[in-house]
C-alpha cells in the first residue's frame, strides 16, 4: 500500500523501515532539513535491541541503577536490565540508513500543513505538536518541558542521579565522555527551579536543548489516517520517556496493518492499564518520599522499562 509517514523521528522511521520491508511503497516527510533528535537523555532499556540490533554499536555506557534525592532520604533503584546509553541524534539516524536501504523515500526540509492526499494510509509520528493530531481534530495532550545540558566531565559510573520536583525531577546522567543534567517538569516550574540547582552545584552547562514532552492517550478511530509515538502522547508518566513505548505501538502497528482500528484496540489494551498504574505508583512514591520517606524502603528493584 501507498503509504506517508509524518516525521523522521525513531517512530516514523522504525515504521517506515518495517512497513518497506514488508512490501509497501513508504514516503516519510519531515519538515528539518537534518535527521536526529538532540533533546532526550538517551536512556533505553536493553529492549531498544530488539527493535534495532544494530544500535549496538551506539552505547556509550550502561546503567545498573538511579538514586532519587528527596530531601530528606535517597532510595537507591535497582534495574532488573541494565539501562543503555545511547546518542538518540545517532541512533534516529541509524534508522534513517537502514529505511533508505530498505527502499524508503525520505524528504527532508518538506513541512505539511495538512493531511496529505493520494495514499492509502497516513501515519502521523510528527511529535507533541502533531499536525495531523490537530487536523483530525484530537484534543491536546498534557505537556511538560524537558531541558538538557552537558559538562565537559568524563563519568563512566553505572549510576544515575535523580532530584524529584514538582510533576517531574532534575537528572544526572553519566554519559561516558561527558556528564549530562536536565529537567522535566512543568514547563513554568522548570526554568527557575533548575537554574537554582545549577547555581547550588557551581554547574554551567554547554549545549543546551529543550522540548515539550506530551503525555496522553490520543489515537483517533479513523480508517485511513492514525497516530503512533509523541504525536499520541506515548510517553512515561514518570520520566517522560517515549521511544520504547513508541515502538512497541509501532509493531502493533505493523501487526495490524493495515486496519487502524484494530491497531487503535490493540494499543488502548496493552497501553491503558500501564499509564494509569505508572501515575498512581508515581503519586504515591511522591507523596511517600516528600512527606513520609522513613515508610519507604531504601533499595527498590523495578523493571527497567518501568520507569525508563
Amino acid at each position: 500500500m501507498k503509504t506517508a509517514i509524518i516525521g523522521a523521528g525513531i517512530n516514523g522511521l522504525y515504521l517506515s523501515w518495517k512497513l518497506s520491508q514488508l512490501g509497501h511503497e513508504v514516503a516519510v516527510f519531515e519538515k528539518k532539513e537534518k535527521i536526529g533528535k538532540t533533546t532526550c537523555s538517551g536512556l533505553f532499556s536493553e529492549r531498544i535491541l530488539e527493535f534495532i540490533p544494530q544500535g549496538e554499536k551506539l552505547i556509550q555506557n550502561k546503567i545498573n541503577s538511579v538514586l532519587i534525592h528527596f530531601p530528606k532520604k535517597t532510595f537507591k533503584v535497582n534495574f532488573s536490565k541494565k539501562i543503555l546509553v545511547i546518542n538518540h541524534f545517532e541512533l534516529d539516524n541509524l534508522a534513517a540508513d537502514l529505511a533508505r536501504r530498505a527502499g524508503v523515500k525520505i524528504f527532508l526540509g518538506n513541512s505539511i500543513s495538512d493531511i496529505p492526499q493520494g495514499f492509502d494510509r497516513v501515519i502521523g509520528c510528527d511529535g507533541p505538536n502533531s499536525i495531523i493530531r490537530k487536523k483530525l481534530g484530537l484534543r491536546e495532550p498534557f505537556y511538560r518541558l524537558a531541558v538538557q545540558g552537558f559538562v565537559s566531565k568524563e563519568d563512566y559510573s553505572n549510576c544515575v542521579e535523580t532530584w524529584p520536583i514538582s510533576n517531574g525531577f532534575i537528572w544526572k546522567v553519566p554519559r561516558g565522555k561527558e556528564t549530562e543534567y536536565g529537567v522535566i517538569g512543568n514547563p513554568e516550574e522548570v526554568k527557575p527551579l533548575f537554574e537554582g540547582f545549577l547555581s547550588k552545584n557551581n554547574l554551567k552547562l554547554e549545549k543546551l536543548e529543550s522540548a515539550l514532552v506530551p503525555q496522553g492517550f490520543l489515537i483517533p478511530s479513523d480508517p485511513k489516517i492514525t497516530l503512533c509515538g509523541d504525536a499520541a502522547g506515548l510517553t512515561k508518566p514518570w520520566s517522560g520517556g517515549g521511544v520504547i513505548w513508541g515502538l512497541l505501538a509501532a509493531d502493533f502497528l505493523l501487526k495490524n496493518f493495515p486496519d487502524f482500528i484494530k491497531y487503535k484496540i490493540a494499543v488502548k489494551k496493552f497501553f491503558l492499564p500501564k499509564i494509569i498504574i505508572s501515575k498512581i505508583a508515581t503519586k504515591v512514591f511522591y507523596f511517600f518520599g516528600f512527606s513520609m520517606p522513613w515508610f519507604l524502603p531504601k533499595n527498590l528493584k523495578i523493571e527497567s522499562d518501568f520507569l525508563l
